[in-house]
This record gives C-alpha cells, sequence and structure tokens, in this order.
C-alpha cells in the first residue's frame, strides 16, 4: 500500500498482469495530450493513446510500458491503467501483442 506522498499504481492488459507497485510519478499520453499523475491528484477518468506511459517506481528505475490504447483512472492516489495491449519496455505492434 502507498504512503502519503506516493501513488499505488497497478497496471493490467486485457489479458495479462504488467507490473503494480508504488510510485512518485505517472505519466502518460491521453486523447487530449500527455498527462502527469503526482501524489494528491485530482480524481480522472482519461481514455489512454497508444504509445508510451512511464511510471517512476518509490524504489528501481523507470519503467517504461508500451500501450495501444485503453484507459486509465486516478482516485484517492490510486492509478489504475487498463491497456488493450501493454508491453513493457517499448511500443506494442501487432506482432508483439
Amino acid at each position: 500500500m502507498a504512503t502519503q506522498g506516493e501513488l499505488q499504481v497497478e497496471i493490467v492488459a486485457a489479458d495479462h498482469f504488467v507490473w503494480s507497485g508504488a510510485a512518485r510519478v505517472v505519466n502518460a499520453r491521453t486523447a487530449n495530450g500527455q498527462i502527469g499523475i503526482l501524489p494528491g491528484h485530482a480524481p480522472i477518468l482519461a481514455i489512454l493513446e497508444a504509445g508510451e506511459l512511464s511510471v517512476v517506481p518509490v524504489s528501481g528505475e523507470r519503467l517504461v510500458v508500451g500501450v495501444d490504447g485503453g484507459f486509465f483512472s486516478v482516485d484517492s492516489n490510486r492509478v489504475v491503467i487498463v491497456a488493450d495491449n501493454a508491453k513493457v519496455g517499448g511500443s506494442v505492434t501487432p506482432e508483439s501483442a
């Protein structure tokens, strides 16, 4: 569970679990443009555009996940990302999905 000043992040694809953990920041591309989520962000529900999203975990290295659409929600320092397809470390192509 995330403490105050942290985000609890869960990333799932339609057919598999991708990543979860405590993070400092999440960056993603939405239908309305690029968004950065920090602790204390207002609740939001947004459509996720194809591209890369990044997570800066509390411990460890920056995580880059390629997605090809989906949505994400933010509420009470909890970020849930549901992607149609997702791949840690790069872009998603039809062959890799």
